[in-house]
């Protein structure tokens, strides 16, 4: 898909771009129903632009935003898959910005073109380098005039990850830890990430080796996640150095207990027997603009440098 932003003060232009999409630049009064993106415009200071959303003020954990929704400076409009069409027109909603759960729910898309409500999907989550993600934020600094910010948050970060590796070639003689992420599914499968998946790649760049590493995972599609049976996920995390349960998607497992009541199998996995067990905090999805310091966290956890953490938790 094609997208032609148009400049303050100019008009839509016939460029050639079949089937283009043409966002007006600096919006302001955005449908924003991709979460994770609120993250980015907060840190560009440009979430006055944001009218309206698609997830309810319980389940941002954003400070922020919470208290803009709770105030009405943002409407909740219902789920992405059933806007309130009305709402947004006569608030004179001037640009959707999705990300590609619209793709399960077309016709939405094609509605609120047709209300002339242009539709921008965001696609940072096909990004499997953390700071690929991150770069997405330079696309809003475009689309708000917020470029300057946009670069500075971005080279900040930057920095802080190569402060990270940079550490670690300082300390070559470190041992590579091997690391499990996942979290158990409602059908007893166990969910784990890809080997090309942006986390697996911050594990790494932490200093750790992922567990699954040498786990077949033949499905091909966009999916960054992959559901194994609880003996693939025995026999490849068993010995793993660290375990690290997926709190943002399923919040049930806060201590070790409600970890080994998941299954008793755990109290035979080496992390479990040493105390290197960790959750992630809901947040660390929504912050989707805190790649360093969720790599930082990784960081510690594989070094055990004893440092205070923001987005892991030590399971007791």
């Amino acid at each position: 898909m094609d997208y032609v932003l148009i400049p303050d003060g100019m008009e839509e232009t016939d460029l050639g771009f079949d089937e283009a999409i043409y966002l007006p630049q600096n919006p302001s009064a955005i449908y924003q129903a991709s979460s994770s993106v609120m993250d980015l415009l907060l840190q560009i200071d440009a979430l006055d632009a944001v009218k309206f959303c698609s997830t309810k003020e319980e389940d941002y954990s954003i400070s922020e935003v919470k208290e803009k929704i709770k105030t009405g400076m943002i409407q909740y409009v219902g789920k992405y898959s059933a806007p309130d069409y009305e709402t947004l027109l006569q608030e004179n909603c001037d640009l959707a910005i999705e990300n590609t759960m619209i793709y399960h729910s077309p016709k939405i898309r094609e509605e609120l073109q047709e209300l002339g409500i242009p539709v921008f999907v965001e696609r940072s989550s096909y990004e499997t380098e953390p700071l690929g993600r991150l770069e997405w934020i330079k696309v809003y600094g475009v689309l708000l005039g917020k470029e300057e910010e946009a670069n500075a948050y971005f080279d900040a970060q930057s920095a802080r990850i190569k402060a990270v590796t940079d550490c670690l070639k300082q300390d070559s003689e470190a041992e590579k830890k091997s690391v499990a992420i996942f979290y158990i599914s409602s059908n007893g499968y166990v969910n784990v990430r890809k080997t090309e998946d942006y986390l697996v790649k911050m594990i790494e760049m932490a200093g750790g080796t992922y567990a699954f590493a040498s786990l077949m995972q033949e499905e091909d599609n966009a999916l960054s996640t992959v559901n194994i049976d609880f003996e693939d996920f025995y026999r490849e995390a068993k010995d793993a150095d660290i375990l690290i349960y997926n709190g943002t998607i399923d919040n049930s497992v806060r201590s070790m207990q409600d970890l080994l009541n998941k299954n008793e199998l755990f109290q035979e996995f080496q992390a479990v027997k040493n105390g290197e067990v960790y959750g992630t905090s809901l947040n660390m999805f929504q912050e989707s603009s805190k790649i360093a310091e969720v790599t930082e966290d990784f960081y510690h956890v594989i070094q055990k440098d004893g440092a205070n953490l923001e987005y892991l938790f030590h399971l007791e």
